[in-house]
């Protein structure tokens, strides 16, 4: 497998003829399981909760699209440009319970598995080679789910995702005209007009945003300005159990809807180790805003792209958010 990149919307792509199957897995045995007879390799662990044996876990993804090895060595083809996959990719296992999914785990478990989150990236972004730690979850057959245990999986890429570049150049153009973060503004009308707001718990906001991709999209989003989601993790750890809290009624509320979404946490590029070409990197910590997306994948309303790629919703997200908010939850 190699990266090739596309010189016209200037993404990355994974490709090769050995790019693994990631449809779900069959198996007579959980790789993930305290108990399996054949695990799959262990990174970290974080510590047990109410009794059990540990909390969560990061594992090498048992058929990785990136490996750590070597170098990315980016090569001219033609007009085009070309790499080696080199990079990370971990499975972060939720939960050492086969059925405790996030949105049935306690608030101290989720916290763990925050916190493991955190710790991985602050890790991953000490190697100098990876410029973006990725974490997401796709739940669902229709949202490209892979294990039967509950996982999210991470990914750390020697490029900067599309979607990610497109939230830092517009956070840094905005910056440049108002001196102020485009998301801080954006939490402040939503807070004054509360016709979008799902849930306010602490310092944390979840919300659906004013032009939704999906039905029922849903944001997340620390009130107190930080770009980088593992710096608040490991200098506030009191606040991610709140998160944590918020984060399981918001997944609540979008089941009431469908049972299937991707979950993305977004995040600052490694600023460890910053671009010396790229001018968005000088005030990324002014400008960029950490936060979690999650797009429900709804039966029936599958349009998500029209001509050009303009998104199409067909709930808007004061009509989705009163579902939401309507919906009943536990705890």
């Amino acid at each position: 497998m190699e990266l090739r990149k596309d010189p016209i919307t200037r993404s990355w792509v994974i490709t090769g003829d050995d790019v693994p199957d990631s449809a779900p897995r069959a198996e007579s045995f959980c790789q993930f399981c305290p108990d399996s007879p054949a695990p799959a390799q262990m990174i970290s662990n974080m510590p047990g909760v109410d009794g059990g044996p540990w909390s969560a876990r990061a594992m090498v993804h048992p058929t990785p699209l990136y490996r750590v090895e070597g170098e990315p060595s980016r090569r001219a083809d033609g007009i085009y440009d070309r790499m080696s996959s080199v990079g990370a990719h971990e499975v972060l296992v939720e939960s050492f319970r086969h059925d405790r999914q996030l949105w049935t785990a306690s608030d101290p478990e989720i916290e763990q598995f925050l916190l493991l989150a955190a710790q991985r990236i602050q890790d991953l972004k000490r190697d100098a080679r990876f410029k973006y730690v990725s974490i997401f979850k796709n739940h669902g057959p229709n949202a490209g789910q892979e294990f039967a245990h509950p996982t999210s999986q991470l990914t750390a890429t020697t490029f900067v995702p599309r979607r990610v570049l497109y939230e830092l150049r517009a956070g840094r153009d905005y910056f440049k005209a108002k001196e102020r973060c485009v998301f801080c503004d954006i939490i402040s009308q939503e807070l004054q007009q509360n016709q979008r707001v799902l849930e306010v718990r602490d310092d944390f906001i979840a919300l659906c945003p004013y032009a939704p991709r999906v039905p029922y999209e849903t944001w997340i989003i620390p009130r107190t300005h930080e770009a980088a989601f593992e710096r608040l993790g490991l200098a506030r750890p009191g606040s991610v159990l709140d998160l944590g809290a918020l984060l399981r009624r918001t997944l609540q509320r979008i089941r009431t809807v469908t049972g299937e979404f991707h979950l993305v946490l977004h995040t600052a590029p490694n600023t460890l180790h910053r671009s010396k070409s790229l001018d968005y990197w000088r005030t990324i910590d002014d400008d960029y805003h950490w936060h979690i997306e999650i797009l429900p994948v709804v039966a029936g309303k599958a349009k998500s792209y029209t001509f050009k790629e303009v998104y199409y919703s067909p709930v808007t997200s004061e009509s989705g958010v009163k579902r939401l908010r309507a919906a009943t939850i536990e705890g």
